[in-house]
């Protein structure tokens, strides 16, 4: 499972290392599911993390060099994400993840995402960080069950 991560997990994950976008990293790396993000997100979770918490960046740094890098969507794939009720700046990154293939795109914006959470369009999944969490969690016991005969 992919999972495509919006810049405010990132920011997140930077900012709160006991948190749920944290965990998402952890667990990524003992699972088969692999994290990405576009540069579109990567340059706005710098962008935040450098104005308001400076001193975080190099743990920003740290994790972006733990992700896949994808590439930006096309501006037709983001004319077609924004006809979805998305603003403009939010766009590139449904449309980068439905480029990419990913299985899951992972957002904490309720505010422009909210309307889409537990949708799938064209193919990628909208969910919250907690859900991703849940599903990668899933993923980790399933694996140990069958390992072990369980």
């Amino acid at each position: 499972m992919r999972l495509f991560l919006d810049a405010n997990v990132l920011f997140s994950a930077a900012l709160s290392p006991a948190g749920r976008a944290r965990a998402l990293f952890d667990l990524a790396s003992s699972t088969p599911g692999t994290l990405c993000a576009s540069p579109h997100a990567i340059a706005e979770a710098e962008r935040n993390i450098e104005l308001k918490y400076p001193g975080r960046l190099t743990e920003l740094e740290g994790l972006i060099a733990r992700l896949s890098r994808t590439a930006e969507a096309t501006p037709s794939m983001a004319e077609e994400a924004a006809r979805l009720g998305l603003p403009q700046q939010d766009a590139p990154i449904l449309a980068a993840a439905i480029q990419a293939r990913v299985g899951l795109l992972v957002t904490g914006d309720r505010t422009h995402f909210g309307h889409l959470y537990g949708k799938t369009v064209q193919g990628v999944e909208i969910v919250t960080p907690a859900d991703a969490l849940a599903r990668l969690l899933l993923r980790v016991v399933t694996r140990v069950d069958l390992r072990d005969g369980s």
